[in-house]
């Protein structure tokens, strides 16, 4: 679909882009010609996504671990990309989120989900953006969102609400930097299963349930998602600019939230997918040493 030079020599930081769709859009951005800064929590994982995309695509990838979390921390990693040369591209990538019904949810639980996605894309948005408008730098950003924004969705409040607030910002932000040559769009994926998301949001691992409800009757494809993140990441659709794009199989479009068909389980179902949740975070703890 793309010349492989299409993204060559700029410049693209991917936030949470050591596994999933993060990963996933940094390798076709490489494929593409970008050099690339990736970063997320687990250097580990980080340092082998990076050592394997340069190994495949001949560009150069910056890895660093970061918690996005920490304004006074992105600020600063962000500082240090642009000491050397702007940024041409921001894709923020980075989120959390778990299924509960909100009765049973803490605020420690809602805190969690909420300095991530909410506070933790706003830094990093803000940081990026006001280097290139004091550099009068052109810059495009990509922010991750869900059909949640337009839909709500049960038992993901927490992370309805935060990107429903990203959706805005995305809108906002369109309007006041566009002229600085700025445009700022976001892409909404339906189902794309990767493994710690899709664990987490889908315990059960029942994927004809969710395939039943897209009208395309399957799950998203990761090439689909990565054109798509590419072609807003290129020159030449300059005018497109305060959008959140859906692709997800016109899932939304057949109402109620992606999460409405959990309203049929029972108490002890829900407590079998709290413990099952509470080992998948163990194991990811674990893994982070």
């Amino acid at each position: 679909m793309f010349k492989k030079d299409l993204l060559k020599d700029k410049r693209i930081l991917v936030t949470g882009a050591g596994t999933g769709l993060g990963k996933e859009m940094a390798n076709h951005y490489a494929e593409h010609g970008a050099n690339l800064f990736i970063c997320g929590r687990r250097e580990n994982v980080l340092k082998e996504t990076a050592t394997e995309i340069e190994d495949k695509y001949e560009v150069n990838v910056n890895y660093e671990s970061l918690d996005i979390r920490a304004s006074k921390d992105v600020d600063d990693y962000v500082g240090r990309i642009f000491e050397d040369a702007p940024l041409d591209g921001l894709v923020n990538n980075a989120a959390g989120n778990f299924i509960s019904p909100t009765k049973d949810l803490s605020h420690k639980g809602f805190d969690a989900i909420a300095n991530i996605v909410f506070h933790g894309t706003f830094y990093m948005t803000h940081s990026v953006g006001k280097r290139w408008i004091e550099s009068k730098h052109k810059g495009s950003i990509i922010s991750i969102l869900t059909t949640w924004v337009w839909t709500g969705s049960p038992y993901v409040v927490p992370s309805a609400m935060s990107k429903s607030g990203l959706n805005t910002m995305t809108q906002s932000l369109a309007a006041e930097w566009g002229k600085y040559g700025i445009k700022v769009n976001a892409i909404a994926p339906g189902p794309f299963p990767t493994k710690g998301a899709w664990e987490r949001l889908n315990p059960n691992g029942d994927d004809g349930s969710v395939m039943g409800e897209v009208p395309l009757g399957r799950v998203g494809e990761m090439g689909e998602l990565q054109n798509l993140a590419t072609f807003l990441m290129a020159d030449g659709c300059d005018y497109l600019t305060g959008q959140t794009i859906a692709i997800d199989g016109a899932q939304y479009l057949t109402g109620g939230g992606t999460f409405s068909n959990l309203d049929k389980l029972s108490d002890d179902e829900w407590e079998q997918i709290r413990t099952m949740i509470r080992s998948s975070n163990t194991k990811d703890k674990a893994d982070r040493g």
